[in-house]
């Protein structure tokens, strides 16, 4: 595309960026589709396409086409088209386009994949190993229990700063997606846990300043995401096999483990920080002797009892 076009495309990710407050992962993943985009445009037309109007629903699907031809994922496509509708709103609203022919395409259907998670008992076996002697220990130990006891982001949790963290009223402020702030309850083992780092590092909550790091180093300084997801995923791979080992697959519990034991999906939704609640239906995979009690408790027939 000509310097112009990809200007407007700059501006629409530093907008995305800096006004909807979409994380730097987001913005790199747009930044890669749109740039697989602008790469297909010219070679689909055979010279640089210095106006979006002249972008239809047929060149958008034939990009789609061409990706499919690659052999990429459903998922990755549907992202891809996620990426160019996106742009197409910013276009019409910023009045650049007279309309938007991307929802005149739809997205492509994926196959959703159940989320891995732990059975309670190798949770129990994970969070007992970790040293209860050690710094890394004790301050692995309540990142394990907090991932877990609320179900929170990687992101979320290396963010967090001790003012965020309400011993009294067992909640936490967490900073979401989009800057949105939720308070989370925690239960009893991610409390003693985390008060135990923090008399560890000698800290008294009343006489800190409220945006020191909860989670640190050696050093004192903030723990990065790529150590916690990389001693988390360590942990992990002592107690399972399989993929996805990491932050996530507890976030993964923690859903799977309240909706099983029958909690409200749109509490668990907020709980989660989802903005809408077909993200949180995944987790309603609860086990099938869980679903054979409830029926025969709740049904009038569902007794399997003779009288």
């Amino acid at each position: 595309m000509s310097d112009y076009t990809l200007q407007i495309v700059n501006e629409f990710l530093s907008y995305i960026e800096k006004e909807r407050n979409y994380s730097l992962h987001t913005v790199q993943a747009y930044r890669t589709d749109l740039q697989r985009f602008n790469q297909f445009c010219d070679q689909y037309s055979g010279r640089d396409i210095d106006d979006f109007n002249t972008i239809d629903k047929l060149l958008i699907r034939h990009f789609l086409g061409s990706e499919f031809e690659k052999g990429l994922t459903s998922k990755t496509i549907a992202r891809r088209l996620a990426s160019v509708k996106s742009l197409f709103k910013y276009l019409l609203r910023a009045e650049i386009v007279r309309d938007n022919p991307s929802i005149h395409v739809k997205t492509p259907k994926t196959l959703k994949s159940l989320p891995a998670y732990l059975d309670v008992k190798v949770i129990d076996r994970l969070m007992s190993i970790p040293p209860e002697n050690t710094f890394y220990g004790v301050r692995d130990r309540a990142i394990l229990e907090l991932f877990y006891s609320t179900g929170i982001r990687l992101s979320e949790l290396a963010q967090l700063n001790t003012g965020d963290f309400n011993p009294e009223k067992n909640l936490l402020k967490i900073i979401g997606k989009g800057g949105k702030e939720r308070l989370t309850p925690f239960g009893k083992h991610a409390k003693i846990s985390i008060e135990n780092f923090l008399n560890m590092r000698g800290i008294c909550l009343q006489s800190t300043p409220g945006n020191t790091p909860l989670f640190v180093t050696t050093k004192n300084k903030r723990l990065s995401k790529y150590t916690i997801q990389r001693r988390v995923r360590d942990y992990i791979r002592m107690v399972a096999d399989g993929q996805g080992l990491g932050p996530h697959m507890l976030r993964h519990t923690f859903a799977t483990h309240m909706m099983d034991r029958g909690a409200d999906i749109r509490a668990v939704k907020d709980l989660l920080g989802h903005s809408s609640l077909s993200s949180t239906q995944i987790y309603t995979h609860v086990q099938p002797e869980r679903m054979k009690r409830i029926h025969q408790q709740a049904h009038p027939h569902g007794s399997t009892s003779s009288k």
